[in-house]
């Protein structure tokens, strides 16, 4: 059992290859920053080498609209839990340094996300996306 949780939300009404884009993007945005999220690498009896995957469970929410989405991004924020965001222009930009650049240009208020990713206590990221359902 882990008392740190992994969890994205991402609005419901992106296009599919959308969301797989954005979820693993967020994904891949804890484990560069917290290492102790991964696990080991994988080897076979033949000693392939294998990369390791993010070790806790990785629950995907869905916001049926911006207003959920916020709500879940501020609360996080309120209890001071590690954000990863997706705006609705990184889809327009074409590397990672474009990325931060578009980020730049707006406040944490302002931001037009579409997906976030919250890694925290157990408790407090349950308390920061109350009232959100599973993705099916």
């Amino acid at each position: 059992m882990y008392d740190k949780k992994v969890a994205i939300v991402i609005k419901d009404d992106l296009l599919p290859w959308q969301k797989l884009n954005v979820i693993s993007f967020l994904a891949g945005s804890i484990a560069i920053k917290f290492p102790e999220t991964h696990g080991e690498k994988f080897v076979t009896a033949d000693q392939k080498e294998f990369l390791p995957f993010i070790k806790h469970p990785t629950l995907i929410y869905k916001a049926d609209n911006t207003e959920k989405l916020q709500r879940a991004f501020q609360r996080s924020r309120d209890r001071e839990l590690a954000i990863g965001i997706y705006t609705q222009q990184l889809f327009d930009t074409r590397s990672g340094e474009e990325n931060v650049l578009e980020i730049g240009k707006h406040t944490a208020d302002n931001l037009d996300l579409i997906g976030i990713i919250v890694y925290g206590d157990n408790k407090k990221v349950d308390k920061a996306l109350d009232r959100l359902k599973f993705h099916e």
